[in-house]
């Protein structure tokens, strides 16, 4: 399959390339600053761009998302404004504009966030829940094409830098994370939310 790959540069992204290229897809990557392609995917413009003069695609994974934390007393409006910008808009649009480019599925990246609350998640809670359920109810509009979500916890291989904020929460290995992209890539299920 020809693979777009979002976000090939992060810790889930280079993982997640990986595993992609062992299971023989080739794969195009980008980002704003490095990969195969350089395009913003949070504007409208350069993502139908992207997909005009790349397409077409098999299917797309994202594994970019950004999301401002802090405590619910001190995020202001821009902080939620912030979690939609960077991550729930960017793939929304990665989908509606890749209808016409895309041939099979969409999987995008949410969150445990969604599902359980730890101190200074709300703007990541807000948007992952967005996103899943909108992965549900665009499953049900875009069909045949498929779209579903990876919803994993904190990365054991990220536990340095991000395990004070998921206190008492099991962490799960990167490759039990990139398993689920490929569930949701090779397989034939849609509006799911995968939770390795």
């Amino acid at each position: 399959m020809r693979i777009l790959l979002v976000g090939a540069s992060g810790t889930l992204g280079t993982a997640l390339h990986s595993e992609l290229v062992e299971r023989k897809h080739d794969v195009v990557t980008v980002s704003r600053t490095s990969g195969d392609l350089r395009y913003d995917v949070s504007d409208p413009a350069q993502v139908a761009e992207m997909y005009r003069t790349a397409g077409p695609f098999d299917a797309v994974a994202s594994a970019a998302g950004h999301i401002p934390f802090g405590p619910v007393s001190e995020l202001t409006v821009d902080d939620y404004q912030a979690a939609m910008t960077g991550k729930v808009l960017p793939q929304i649009l990665l989908v509606r504009e890749g209808l016409a480019h895309v041939t099979d599925s969409f999987t995008l990246i949410t969150g445990m966030l969604a599902r359980e609350a730890v101190p200074g998640g709300a703007a990541a809670a807000l948007a992952n829940g967005a996103l899943e359920g909108w992965v549900r109810t665009a499953a049900v509009e875009i069909a045949p094409k498929r779209v579903n979500a990876i919803s994993p916890t904190v990365f054991t291989e990220s536990l340095d830098a991000y395990g004070d904020f998921f206190p008492g929460l099991k962490p799960v290995p990167l490759a039990e994370v990139t398993r689920a992209y490929v569930r949701s890539i090779e397989g034939r299920q849609t509006g799911q939310v995968y939770v390795p």
